[in-house]
């Protein structure tokens, strides 16, 4: 049994890199493209996908381990729990604003970016100090 923890919770450290890479990577082709169809159709087939998935990974591998550990909720639980559910939040807005941003205005991307790098740079820190936390705590 502690094997299987140990495997676990090995994979939920990889989801954990996934899921900052993912942001990381959101963020840096944020910055650096300037066309809203490109863009848009690089997120709906390639960003958002991957992001959906690396989280998934992380939340299918921590319901594992909470199984496990036979639904023991301590602090660090409810805290992973808490900003898993912020993420999907923050998640859900910049698509939601990004869905309905017109490609036929000329400054609607502009108008766009501050708000999805603001959006990304945050779920970045949560995630970076939730996984600093997890590893050294």
């Amino acid at each position: 049994m502690n094997e299987m923890y140990s495997i676990g919770l090995s994979l939920h450290s990889i989801g954990g890199v996934a899921v900052l890479v993912v942001i990381f990577l959101n963020l840096y082709y944020l910055i650096s493209i300037n066309d809203l169809k490109k863009y848009k159709r690089f997120n709906s087939i390639v960003l958002w996908p991957f992001t959906f998935t690396t989280l998934g990974l992380v939340l299918f591998t921590g319901t594992i381990m909470m199984a496990a550990k036979h639904l023991d909720f301590t602090f660090a639980n409810i805290i992973m729990i808490g900003i898993s559910i912020v993420y999907i939040a923050l998640e859900a807005k910049r698509i939601k604003s990004l869905k309905y941003l017109s490609e036929t205005k000329e400054h609607a991307f502009n108008a766009y970016k501050p708000l999805a790098r603001t959006l990304l740079q945050i779920e970045f820190l949560l995630v970076l100090l939730l996984s600093l936390g997890m590893w050294y705590l």
